[in-house]
């Protein structure tokens, strides 16, 4: 017998396609067909809202082609919350003018192909959190969908299931690859359904371009691991839209026909808040660090001054073998509108590199630090450490300036080691811009980091900074 891969599985996956049944809706009178809508658009508010279950997701797509009209996705902790689901669905009036034209149930799943350290406990920071969002992930940003159930074929010498692990974790790996090259243009997500239907896997990718999807799916037909190996049944596409427009869409209108942020707010359940940065502090709390901060007149803004979401990685590799590294996959985040910047940092006092990644969305970000955590010699992830984080981000010195503000640097230095509760502190400097640079300090809690900001000395420095600096700091604060 060959041997089998470990897996672990998070949430349970209903992809429910309907077809709409047009003659009936138009003959039906127009009241009819407005309670109709207001119902199915009431379910689909609750589903995306997650009143249903204590987290998930759940979207609507249109669909184009005659496969089906509409694509509904839940994604749940348990199978007993799908089930119902579907039930509530059929109860509405708006269910009486469908008929399904497909479905498929699977569960989000993570294998041994991609870490052996996952499964053994021995996986760093970085790696757990890859693997933990495949199987929570988070609700996707883009709007084009498409849609596939497919299997590994099982015939002759073309046998996937008879092949050495080896073999198999090599051409998954070479698969995998060949995904790294849509970084921050694709998303997907990827489940399970054996012994839950007649596919193997569904898979549900998401894309700003549609033109993407395509070719990330053309290309993808010559790894060895689809083209000899695998099988494959009927594709759906489609543009996701909020409930509220279930009625525009059942008019012929176009939609989307507004913005997501009405109905998509909720999208994560009631008691889980947006967060900056990493992800690890609510926006109260935020506005509330950002208010002490300016009445000590010290800048607290996000990167780029706006609601943007910052991820920071540390690795022990050489800076500049990880920079060309790093140089593929800003190369590919670049095609993402939501990429605001990528760059790589040489600590001056410790033997370690820093990798930051700046987007619009928490989620974009998040799914470039799947693609991150797989770089060489990470080791951390900023923000996950115990204690209270700051970074100030980003200093760009005037070049005439520079030595002069690393020696203040080691100046301040002096200043920490003498502050109560600090335990660390660093320049980080670009490896590609040495006028650009970042300040990550490590402290014991809050009110530590507060005092030394309120400090004579850190006062006079930002005075003297004001004149040395192309442009203001932002401090990014990591809990």
């Amino acid at each position: 017998m060959a041997e089998m891969p470990p897996t672990d599985e998070g949430w349970y996956v209903l992809h429910d396609l309907r077809r709409v049944d047009w003659d009936e809706w138009r003959e039906a009178p127009e009241r009819t067909r407005e309670q109709a809508a207001a119902e199915g658009r009431a379910f689909l508010k609750d589903a995306a809202a997650v009143a249903d279950a204590d987290e998930g997701y759940s979207l609507v797509s249109s669909v184009l082609g005659d496969g089906a009209d509409l694509l509904v996705v839940h994604m749940r902790p348990t199978l007993d919350d799908l089930s119902a689901l579907e039930r509530r669905f059929e109860a509405t009036a708006l269910a009486g003018y469908t008929t399904r034209a497909d479905s498929h149930v699977s569960v989000t799943e993570v294998s041994g192909y991609v870490t052996d350290d996952y499964f053994t406990g021995d996986a760093d920071e970085g790696t757990r959190r890859y693997m933990e969002s495949k199987l929570r992930p988070d609700p996707p940003e883009d709007e084009y969908v498409s849609y596939y159930p497919m299997s590994k074929r099982r015939s002759g010498d073309d046998n996937w299931y008879t092949l050495p692990m080896a073999e198999r974790a090599e051409l998954m790996a070479a698969h995998g690859e060949t995904g790294k090259g849509y970084a921050g243009r694709i998303s997907q997500v990827i489940a399970s359904s054996a012994g839950f239907d007649d596919h193997e896997w569904s898979v549900t990718l998401f894309a700003g371009d549609p033109v993407d999807i395509k070719n990330i799916v053309y290309e993808m037909r010559f790894d060895e691991a689809s083209a000899r190996y695998g099988e494959f049944d009927e594709f759906y596409v489609g543009r996701r839209f909020p409930p509220s427009d279930v009625g525009a869409y059942l008019d012929g209108e176009r939609v989307p026909t507004s913005e997501f942020a009405d109905d998509e707010s909720t999208a994560r359940g009631a008691d889980e808040s947006e967060s900056e940065s990493d992800g690890s502090e609510s926006d109260a709390d935020a506005d509330d660090i950002r208010g002490e901060l300016a009445d000590l007149d010290v800048y607290a803004g996000q990167p780029r001054g706006e609601d943007v979401h910052a991820v920071v990685l540390y690795s022990e590799a050489d800076p500049d073998g990880l920079a060309e590294e790093v140089d593929g996959l800003r190369g590919n985040f670049e095609h993402y509108d939501t990429h605001a910047r990528t760059a790589v940092y040489a600590a001056r006092r410790r033997d370690r590199t820093a990798v930051v990644s700046v987007w619009d969305t928490a989620s974009a970000a998040e799914t470039a630090a799947g693609f991150l955590s797989d770089l060489p010699g990470v080791v951390a992830r900023a923000g996950e450490e115990s204690g209270f984080g700051t970074m100030g981000m980003f200093y760009t010195v005037e070049p005439e300036y520079r030595e002069d503000f690393t020696s203040r640097f080691d100046t301040v230095l002096g200043l920490l080691d003498d502050s109560e509760g600090h335990r660390q502190t660093d320049l980080m400097v670009n490896v590609d811009d040495e006028n650009d640079m970042f300040i990550a300090s490590g402290w014991r809690a809050r009110d530590d980091a507060m005092d030394f900001f309120a400090s004579e000395g850190f006062r006079d420095t930002v005075d003297w900074g004001r004149e040395v600096l192309a442009d203001r700091p932002r401090h990014v604060f990591l809990a």
